[in-house]
Parts: C-alpha cells; sequence; structure tokens
C-alpha cells in the first residue's frame, strides 16, 4: 500500500485522537453555556489548525510525527490503532515546544498565519503552550487499555526522555545566538536534542508498541535519529536558499537572527569574505541575499547537502535493518525520501 493510501486513513485516525485529547481536558461547554477556558481552548485549536481565520489542513502542518508512531508500530508488526494515543502525545509536545519556540524566536507567523503570541500576547501563550504539555500525559494515558503497564510506563519515559533532550537543544540553539562564533561540532549536539531525539522518540515508540524486541526498538530508534540529523540539515539549507513561496519562511530570518545554522558554521569555519562580514556585526535584510551567495560560493550549501544525503543513506540503512519489507516498511521509506527530498 502506498504512502498516499496510508496518509487517508492515519491522517484523520490521528487529528480524532487529538480532539478527544483536547475536549477531555478543555470540554467546550454545553448549549449556550461558554465555560471560563474558552478562550484558551481557542488558542489550542487555533494553534493546532482547526479553528480562526485561515484553519484547515495547511494549518495544520503535515503531521509527521504521529505518521512517524504509526508507521513504526506497523512496521514492527503491530496494529497501528494501538499507538494513536502515543501518536497524539507525541504530535501535543511538538506543538507545546513550537508554542514557546514562536514566543523565543519572535516569529510573528506560522504556517502563513499569526502566531499566537502574536494574536494574544506573551503572557497567555506561554500558558497556552503549558496547557498543550499538559496534555502529553493524558494522551499516553489512553495507552493503557491497549498495553501492559510496564509498556505504559516506557511508553512515557520515551517521550518524556525525548522532550528534555528537546530543551536541551533548544537551549544549545539560543545560547549559540550570544557568541559569533562557533566550531562546526557545536551543530551536532544542538540538533541532536532539537529535531533528532523527537523523530527518534517517535520511531522508538512506535516499535515498542509494535511489540519489538529491544535490538530492533534500538535500531528503529537510530533510523529516528539519521532522519532527524538530515530533516534538520535540509531545513538549514531551505532556511537560506530555499523558495520562500513554499517554506512560507523569509530566507533571509537565520541569517538576520544570528542562527548557528550547519551552513554558518561551515562559512565561520572556511574564514573567508562570508566570515570576515559575519564577525564584522548584524546583518540586515538587505545584506542578506548577498550573504547567501557568499556561502554558496565558498561551498556551504554544498557541504550541507552532502551531509543530509549521507545521513538519509545511514537512516534508510537503520529502517532496513529494522523493519521486514512490507506495506508499512515501504510507506516508511517513502516518507523518509519526501522528507529529506522536499522543498519545504
Amino acid at each position: 500500500m502506498p504512502l498516499s493510501d496510508w496518509l487517508q486513513v492515519l491522517r484523520p485516525a490521528v487529528e480524532e485522537t487529538l480532539h478527544q485529547v483536547v475536549a477531555e481536558a478543555f470540554p467546550p461547554g454545553q448549549g449556550q453555556e461558554v465555560p471560563p477556558w474558552s478562550e484558551l481552548r481557542n488558542m489550542l485549536t487555533y494553534h493546532l489548525g482547526w479553528e480562526g481565520p485561515g484553519s484547515g489542513p495547511e494549518a495544520q502542518g503535515k503531521r509527521i510525527r504521529p505518521l512517524l508512531v504509526l508507521l513504526s508500530t506497523a512496521a514492527a508488526g503491530g496494529r497501528w490503532q494501538s499507538a494513536l494515543p502515543g501518536a497524539a502525545g507525541v504530535e501535543l509536545l511538538h506543538n507545546f515546544s513550537l508554542l514557546h519556540d514562536d514566543i523565543q524566536d519572535q516569529s510573528p507567523t506560522r504556517r502563513g498565519r499569526p502566531t499566537v503570541w502574536t494574536r494574544w500576547g506573551v503572557a497567555q501563550a506561554i500558558n497556552a503552550g503549558d496547557a498543550m504539555f499538559t496534555l502529553v500525559p493524558l494522551a499516553l494515558a489512553r495507552l493503557a487499555p491497549d498495553h501492559a503497564p510496564a509498556i505504559v510506563v516506557a511508553a512515557n519515559r520515551i517521550v518524556f526522555q525525548g522532550c528534555a533532550r528537546l530543551t536541551i537543544g533548544q537551549y544549545l540553539d539560543i545560547a549559540y545566538e550570544q557568541s559569533r562564533q562557533l566550531p562546526l561540532e557545536a551543530y551536532w549536539p544542538m540538533i541532536e536534542g532539537k529535531t533528532a531525539a523527537l523523530l527518534a522518540a517517535c520511531t522508538g515508540l512506535g516499535a515498542l508498541l509494535g511489540g519489538a524486541d529491544a535490538a530492533a526498538q534500538e535500531k528503529f530508534t537510530a533510523f529516528g535519529r539519521a532522519l532527524g540529523l538530515a530533516f534538520q540539515a535540509l531545513d538549514d539549507i531551505l532556511g537560506i536558499w530555499g523558495d520562500e513561496a513554499l517554506t512560507g519562511k523569509s530566507t533571509s530570518s537565520d541569517l538576520i537572527s544570528g542562527k548557528k545554522t550547519l551552513p554558518v558554521l561551515y562559512g565561520l569555519k572556511n574564514d573567508g569574505p562570508f566570515a570576515h562580514r559575519w564577525l564584522a556585526g548584524s546583518i540586515t535584510a538587505a545584506e542578506a541575499p548577498e550573504l547567501a551567495a557568499m556561502l554558496a560560493a565558498e561551498g556551504a550549501r554544498s557541504y550541507t547537502q552532502e551531509r543530509a544525503d549521507r545521513l538519509t543513506a545511514e537512516a534508510l540503512d537503520w529502517l532496513d535493518q529494522a523493519a521486514a519489507p512490507g506495506a508499512a516498511a515501504g510507506a516508511l521509506r517513502e516518507l523518509t525520501e519526501y522528507l529529506l527530498h522536499r522543498q519545504q
């Protein structure tokens, strides 16, 4: 079964489960009654892309992380339906991190819409992020009817260890902005936490819930880790040289904000014209295209693409080792190829 057929089944199931978890914590009210938490609930449903101006599939995002959980469960030999609470949990965790990330980066838009903090203010957006975080254990608790208590405990450990590593990566990302120069090697611990940790948690969680043994779980986790590293390297390319009409993000923002992406750190290591201008002070929006051209001329784009390609091959190799050939494994491979050759 091709990935497109899986998506027609899995995505609606994920959305339904997410709706159930949100409704359990923040009931919409009965009849004409408007509960006192209705505006907080509105922030969550707006951010999840369900309500408000511009809501719909584009605002909801691709739901990549829950798809990785469910396909990994199926590829490990389990019933994907039994993993839906875990899939919902990682998606809620991801969205909690996005709510806070938008504040920390002062991002005015996400997926083409105003971010929560620009609509409701920083204080309430922080609270909305906290509320989203509290939904994660409520989602994971729904695993209990289909899984033994030890599996539910292990699932919680995987998700929240991934969350801890995610916050470490975010800490490093913010801390690195305060330094104009860093060694190239500093990049990998940052994205190991910021991006790879949660994707590794998704595939490891799916394998656990699919009944895989410890050795197979480790291989599924290694697949997710390599996928996450490659995904972020590609994202760094798109952040500087991507098509803004496709990405929905300014290609100047990473350079202006001082993000220590892989191309930037490669350029700094080369100590050429890019590094000299970078170290001289902040980059303006008008200068960004010229700086991007400098980086490309110095080999930063080709170097980053080569690393992304190498990690892509590593991810697919781990997947081949982890999962027996079958429809779900084929869909996972197709999803990986899509994610690592995307233009947005």
